[in-house]
Parts: structure tokens; sequence; C-alpha cells
């Protein structure tokens, strides 16, 4: 008996250890794809994706939606969505612009009120879905709704004057390197450390995987809702000073760019789940570079604006069915028993849910 079971144990090792890549590893893997896609096409035009121009105007646009996206995945791993994020931006853009007044002195003056008026909006945002129980689509849609009306109603065009010093946080470069870029990426690893080494970025993880399970744990689900709305809010504020940096104004019409729509996009072909739980911030930055390297191929390829869309949304569509498949076939292939030993406790990863136990310190 001891002969026969340990080849058996010895296979359901081997087998363990041939895992399936996981969706941040999947997703750049996919970006290597389209990169080099990508300049295969744009040789065939006589052009070349990596020289200094491309490069810059890729990471460029990566800056930008790389905030949204990055307090997009907050709120979408606790389950959550926030669609104000385009009118925070336009609103943050004016009141960075119109409190600066052209004068270097009050650009932390700036600084500190969209980022006071940012949060403000996202616990707005958070306390109507935690407490009022709206759900996010028309909570965070009607308080975007009542941001555009103010803007409309007031800004008919850009105002402020944002002062020369301020503007090179929309223009600085460091070699290839824009410094909105730079700056995004620290956000980001700031983002990653704070879900795998905070207490609440863990609690983020088990209210998206299920939040009656979360409250029963102990855990104040309503806090890390609100939580990941005020950060959610709070980036796009940020998004807002980096256009009202490279605009030199603030713009009103920057809700119609659809970033949205985009910061949403980028975060599930990130390969986080639209139903929260499982995901997470290296995945989104992913997601927000691939659709920054089609955007710039399109560009140089001079694709019709309305086919670009068509091709971004085969994109997305394509990569969301290949997670939600390979979702399918693990749990069709896991294994009821290894090798006789009961199964032990699962192992967290950064894409799975963080399981939660009982007694949770509030």
């Amino acid at each position: 008996m001891t002969t026969s079971t340990r080849p058996r144990s010895r296979g359901a090792s081997i087998r363990h250890s041939r895992r399936q890549l996981g969706s941040t590893e999947l997703v750049y893997l996919a970006l290597v794809g389209v990169l080099v896609i990508g300049a295969v096409l744009v040789a065939t035009t006589g052009g070349n994706l990596f020289g200094q121009a491309n490069l810059v105007d890729m990471l460029t646009r990566s800056s930008l939606l790389g905030f949204v996206a990055l307090g997009q995945t907050f709120v979408i791993l606790c389950g959550s969505l926030d669609l104000s994020v385009g009118y925070v931006m336009a609103l943050c853009s004016l009141i960075g612009a119109t409190t600066m007044a052209g004068d270097p002195a009050k650009v932390p003056l700036g600084i500190i009120a969209v980022l006071v008026v940012a949060a403000g909006i996202g616990l707005l945002n958070g306390l109507i879905v935690a407490v009022l129980k709206v759900n996010p689509f028309i909570a965070t849609l009607g308080v975007g709704l009542i941001i555009k009306g103010y803007l409309d109603t007031n800004y008919k065009g850009p105002a402020g004057d944002v002062p020369a010093s301020f503007q090179a946080f929309g223009y600085t470069r460091i070699g290839f390197l824009p410094l909105s870029t730079a700056v995004m990426l620290a956000a980001v690893v700031l983002g990653i450390l704070y879900l795998r080494r905070s207490r609440t970025g863990y609690h983020m993880f088990a209210v998206g995987g299920s939040m009656e399970v979360a409250r029963l744990s102990g855990i104040r689900t309503g806090r890390v809702l609100v939580m990941a709305h005020v950060l959610c809010a709070v980036a796009a504020g940020v998004a807002g000073l980096l256009i009202a940096a490279r605009f030199g104004t603030g713009s009103a019409l920057v809700y119609s760019s659809g970033y949205d729509l985009d910061s949403i996009a980028a975060v599930v072909l990130g390969g986080t789940l639209l139903m929260g739980g499982r995901g997470g911030i290296a995945g989104t930055l992913g997601g927000v570079l691939i659709l920054a390297v089609l955007d710039t191929v399109f560009n140089i390829l001079q694709v019709d604006p309305f086919f670009k869309d068509v091709l971004r949304g085969v994109v997305i569509i394509a990569a969301v069915a290949i997670y939600a498949r390979r979702q399918i076939d693990r749990k069709a292939s896991r294994p009821r028993f290894d090798g006789g030993s009961p199964p032990g406790p699962p192992t967290p990863t950064p894409d799975s849910p963080v399981p939660v136990q009982q007694g949770v310190s509030r």
C-alpha cells in the first residue's frame, strides 16, 4: 500500500506544480503580444513603434488613464463601481486651475482644494452605496450627473490659469519617461502595497468575494466600501490636476472623453473580476498599457476613429471571454483528492479572494 500510494502522491504534486498562468501574468503576456504585432504593423508603413516619440506618446496616454483606473480598481475589487470619475476629473481640473489663478504660491492650495473636494465626492458616493444601499451604478451615475449639471451651468468653456511651475507636471520628461507617468507608477506601487500589506486592503478582497460572509466575520463592510470610493475619487482628482497641468487651464468638457468606461475596461482587461473579490492593481496597469499601445498604433496607422472603437471593443470582449473560460476550466479540473491527503486551507494570491477568518479586529 505504501509503494502504491507514493507514486500517486508524487504525480499529484507534479500536476499541482504545473499551474496555469494567473490573470496578471496573462495580461502582461498579452501586452507583449500587442507590442510585437503593433511593431510589425507599424514597420510595414516604414515607422518604428519603439521610437522615442511613440514611446513618449504611449506613456503619456497611460499616465492619465492609469490614475483613473487605479482608483477604479479599488471599488471594483469591492464589487462596486464608479461612473462619476469623468465628472470628478473635469470638476477638479477647474477647481485646481481657478484656485491657482496663475500664482505659483497658490499651487499647494490648489492641490489641497482638489484633494479635499475629490475626497468629499468619494465619501458621498460611498455613503450612498454603503448606507442607503443604492446600486453603485445608479448612485455614482446620479452623483456624476449632479456634477455635470453644475459644470454646464457655471462653466461655458476653459477657466482658471495654471502656473508654469505646475505645468511641468504635465510636460516634464526624465529621458523618454514623462514625469506624470513616473508619478502614476509610484502611485501604482503604493496601491499594490496598500492592497497586500494593509488590513483594509485585505478586507476589500473579502468584501468583494462575499459581503455577507465578510460582515459575519466582523469586517465593517460599510467602512471598506466608503474607503474604496474615497480612494477612487481622489485618484480621479489627481487625474484632473494632470489635465489642468497639460492644458494650462481647467476644462469642463473632460467628462465627455469617456474615461469612466475606459477605466472600467482597463480594470477588467487587467484581470479583475467585475463582480469583485479577485484581481489587483498590477493587472490593471497591464490593461492600461495595452489600451495605450493600441491607441498609439491606431493613430500611427491612421485608423478611422469609429473603427478604432470597434477594435478596442473586440479586444476587451475577447480578453474577458478568455478569463471567464480559464475560470471555468480551472474549476472543472480541480482535483477532488490530493494523493489521499485531506485538503488544506487555500493559499491566498493577489488574483484570488482573501479568506476571511472569524474574529477579525475592527
